[in-house]
């Protein structure tokens, strides 16, 4: 697959989760944080299910232990990410979240610069500050007072930001997407299933009442979106995934116009031409200055 080709599925996992933001605030007016976790991260293990089996059929060898612990371990940071932003969500406003969520294309460059040792593209650099700069503009050009809910998504942003490192590490050296989605899912929907039964009282009546709202996060803003990411990431590093995958903030407010009635503010725009400016930075810089490309870590590694 040709690095064009795989930004293009990051960007369309990105499209996918800004439509998802709109269901997933709307579903907590009836569920709690850990239950909507908990199905909604079951139903996306059952979609990818039978796609796993058939990829291990066909596989010529066992998935390894090693490799095993990794999809593992995926799991874990993406159970810690998205519970995280579920009780940001309901603690802070759309606003912060949003600005806050997006540290995430700040600090996976750190991260694979600091655990990983390797240097990303300079342009990277940037474009991560740039795509940041355009998220916060996009939200309006302001903050509002740190509250327990804006340090719950803080802490989702670090954990995204390791989701998407450990899926870098993984997923280009396994060949094995939808397995590694399938466990990542089943992970996350078994540790916030624990959670729901001993922090809520989880019953069916409320589950069916925003049914629509689970199918979309669990099939498509789950099962869909993060298994585009996967394969995306085979075959581009981290830190240009994230950015790529940072246009859920252009998507969720074009959403948020197309289904809610919501406006962008004039500076809004500004926040998403720096936004699109820094995709095609990623996309376009390394192939004019092809020294500086090969400088930076291979694609097929993706570690950043």
């Amino acid at each position: 697959m040709s690095r064009l080709r795989a930004n293009f599925l990051l960007l369309l996992a990105g499209a996918v989760w800004g439509m998802g933001f709109v269901a997933q605030s709307t579903a907590m007016g009836a569920l709690g944080p850990w239950t909507f976790v908990a199905v909604r991260f079951a139903l996306a293990a059952l979609t990818l299910l039978p796609f796993a089996w058939f990829e291990s059929r066909r596989a010529a060898r066992p998935l390894p232990r090693a490799t095993l612990g990794g999809f593992l371990l995926i799991g874990a940071a993406l159970f810690v990410a998205a519970i995280t932003q579920q009780i940001g969500i309901v603690t802070t406003t759309v606003t912060n979240s949003g600005f806050l969520t997006g540290l995430y294309v700040v600090l996976t460059p750190v991260l694979a610069l600091l655990f990983l040792k390797h240097r990303p593209h300079w342009v990277v650099w940037p474009a991560a500050l740039a795509a940041f700069c355009g998220i916060v503009l996009l939200g309006g050009g302001s903050l509002s007072a740190l509250g327990p809910g804006d340090i719950w998504t803080i802490v989702c942003a670090l954990f995204w930001a390791l989701q998407i490192l450990f899926v870098g590490v993984f997923s280009g050296s396994s060949n094995r997407p939808y397995m590694l989605s399938f466990v990542q899912f089943a992970v996350t929907a078994l540790l916030a299933a624990i959670g729901a039964v001993l922090l809520e009282t989880p019953t069916a009546a409320a589950v069916a009442a925003v049914w629509p709202e689970i199918v979309y996060g669990g099939v498509f803003s789950s099962g869909l979106a993060f298994t585009l990411q996967v394969l995306g990431q085979g075959h581009t590093s981290a830190a240009q995934a994230s950015i790529f995958l940072s246009s859920e903030s252009l998507f969720a407010a074009l959403f948020g116009g197309l289904v809610l009635g919501e406006r962008i503010a004039p500076i809004g725009f500004l926040g998403c031409a720096l936004i699109f400016a820094a995709m095609l930075a990623v996309e376009l810089v390394p192939l004019i200055l092809p020294k500086e490309r090969n400088r930076a870590s291979s694609p097929r590694r993706a570690t950043g």
